[in-house]
């Protein structure tokens, strides 16, 4: 990118209204995150006309799915967080140093996931919560993973690095493509060849190998200020460190969504395949909702990070208010729209009135509760994006484990597969007041004034 080029970045981050600049950023990464959601409900369509223990295979390898994406997400939000602030103070060469080697070490980290689980495969889908009738298909499912994990891991890194830099466009055609391809392959591989649960598990790899060839095209062509190669990997411990404890609340957040998920099978299980089923299908269309919020506060986090390391601390003041009003008044209308037809929403994905009854009056108590959610959300991207490691640190272990885990075990014990329906809901709402608390003590810490540009 020429010098020419850079300087009408850094003017567009710094200068164009954060409520434009927001929604440019947001609206392709919206999209994205609609589209891999819409992937992950066609697939969970697909896959529930197979039965009700293919359906809950699903929900369990996407827990271990949860794993790798944090992976990805440590090392691309850790590495996006620190290039975008040295963006801001025009650091090229640094920030280019910054991206090649956090996606290095998340291919790394990739093979590495690859060769231990398959060794491990069988031991592996037991923990993540599988009965003895879910096991064969989440053992035949989670192969396919396994073989990719390596791109799935670096390409959910390159995505977010994209996103940090504003190339967000180029983020969105990497992750759409994937998902694109992959919904077409459920329907030749499944529908109209009949590989069952194989041709699944044969699309979703395709899809994230794409995807990653997507994503890693526009740094080697000279589309982005970041160049990766392996020849500007920074091998100093306190650099990589930087970036895992940037990205930590990221691994924090996905890590214990994905321990709360195999806990959540595993209790469900004692119900049968059936609540399993349910469960997994409460997750997915709640994710879908909150996807779109989620897509807003992922545009904050560019802006944020940029005008931050400018000094431009009134600009991140804006940003942030901006998108946790942005992000609640979108998840209001299909969160209503949700709330109201729960059992129809559970029976679009497996007409079995045990998985609807299990799965509805969990989907219901989410939707109320989750209104807190785009609050907390931005909050916590706020605080990882301007590098509160700490603070953003405990934030997602409160939000995403630390409440909820506990909640999960102590009430599916006292009241069974209704405590286990409330537990989520329950953390959704107590998640609030620590936000409450980071937010406020955060912004009584920030300069009032920008600081003098040289």
């Amino acid at each position: 990118m020429s010098k020419e080029s850079q300087e009408a970045h850094y003017k567009k981050m710094t200068e164009t209204p954060v409520q434009k600049l927001i929604l440019i950023l947001c609206i392709p990464t919206i999209l994205s995150m609609l589209v891999t959601n819409i992937y992950n409900l066609a697939d969970t369509w697909f896959v529930g006309k197979l039965g009700t223990s293919a359906s809950g295979a699903v929900g369990i390898v996407f827990g271990f799915m949860a794993i790798v994406q944090a992976v990805g997400f440590m090392f691309g939000n850790g590495a996006g967080s620190i290039l975008a602030r040295k963006l801001g103070h025009m650091d090229i060469k640094g920030a280019s140093s910054t991206a090649s080697t956090g996606f290095f070490l998340s291919l790394g980290i990739g093979i590495l996931e690859c060769l231990f689980c398959f060794i491990f495969i069988e031991p592996l889908v037991m923990f993540l919560g599988s009965t003895k009738t879910i096991a064969p298909y989440a053992v035949t499912y989670i192969s396919f993973i396994l073989i990719t994990a390596p791109v799935m891991t670096a390409g959910f890194t390159l995505n977010n690095i994209l996103r940090y830099e504003g190339k967000a466009f180029y983020a969105m055609i990497g992750m759409l493509s994937g998902c694109l391809l992959n919904i077409l392959g459920d329907y030749i591989f499944m529908r109209k060849l009949h590989m069952g649960i194989e041709g699944a598990g044969l699309s979703t790899a395709i899809g994230q190998l794409v995807s990653f060839l997507f994503l890693l095209y526009p740094f080697l062509t000279g589309r982005t200020q970041c160049r990766i190669s392996i020849r500007k990997v920074n091998f100093n411990l306190r650099h990589i460190g930087d970036i895992i404890a940037t990205g930590l609340p990221s691994l924090i957040r996905q890590g214990l969504n994905s321990i709360a998920t195999i806990l959540l099978n595993s209790l469900s299980g004692a119900y049968g395949d059936a609540a399993v089923a349910g469960m997994s299908i409460v997750s997915r269309v709640y994710f879908f909702i909150f996807a779109i919020a989620l897509g807003v506060g992922q545009g904050l986090q560019p802006v944020a990070s940029f005008n931050y390391g400018a000094g431009k601390y009134g600009r991140v003041r804006k940003a942030y208010k901006f998108t946790a009003t942005l992000a609640t008044a979108i998840i209001i209308v299909p969160g209503i729209i949700v709330l109201l037809m729960a059992p129809e929403v559970v029976r679009l994905f497996r007409d079995d009135d045990l998985v609807v009854e299990y799965g509805a009056r969990a989907l219901t108590l989410q939707c109320i509760a989750g209104f807190v959610m785009p609050y907390c959300m931005a909050t916590e991207l706020l605080l990882q994006s301007t590098g509160k490691k700490l603070s953003a640190s405990i934030l997602s272990a409160l939000r995403s484990g630390v409440i909820f885990i506990p909640a999960l075990w102590i009430l599916a014990h006292i009241r069974g597969m209704a405590g286990i329906q409330e537990a989520q809901p329950l953390a959704f709402a107590l998640s609030f007041f620590p936000t409450l608390y980071f937010s406020t003590t955060y912004f009584k810490k920030m300069p009032t004034k920008d600081k003098e540009q040289a």
